[in-house]
């Protein structure tokens, strides 16, 4: 059955006014760490892309990166040198071909990716704890209704790994 125009249309604007809702909520606790962090939305993406949250790589050509990221390449080229230069990030030599160089995530990115993740997940299990039973389980059964989507499952097997310290 195909959906109306219309009918996706309300249902995207449910799910923007959730996801404003969500992202303010604790208020912009995660923000608030990027800013600290003074990294740039671009380098922010690439860490977390490097940290395993998205596709799941060890390391990391940077034209691929910034393809995977929907940035230009000289961009990431630039969000890349931030990183190596904060020790977020380093350069190493690709196995199979010692003229190119691969990305990796060093541990201090690692620490923050980290960092990012668990504040997030923290204003997420608040906002959980603000809703009724009957709502939580309703959000459970719509959640659990898209977890057959391949890149939503493998995002979620990812960040229940991640345990608050």
């Amino acid at each position: 059955m195909r959906m109306r125009a219309s009918d996706t249309h309300d249902t995207a604007a449910k799910v923007t006014a959730l996801l404003r809702h969500l992202f303010l909520y604790d208020r912009g606790n995660q923000l608030r760490v990027i800013e600290e962090s003074g990294l740039s939305i671009t380098q922010c993406k690439a860490l977390l892309e490097l940290g395993g949250l998205g596709r799941t790589a060890e390391t990391w050509q940077v034209g691929d990166l910034a393809e995977a990221l929907g940035v230009s390449v000289p961009s990431m080229s630039r969000a890349v040198d931030a990183l190596v230069k904060e020790g977020l990030a380093t350069r190493v030599e690709d196995p199979e071909d010692r003229r190119a160089r691969q990305l990796a995530i060093t541990a201090k990115g690692k620490q923050l990716v980290e960092t990012l993740v668990l504040v997030r997940q923290a204003g997420m299990q608040s906002f959980v704890a603000t809703l009724s039973a009957a709502q939580r389980r309703k959000l459970e059964t719509a959640i659990d209704s898209l977890m057959d989507r391949e890149d939503i499952a493998e995002a979620y097997r990812l960040l229940k790994e991640v345990e608050p310290t």
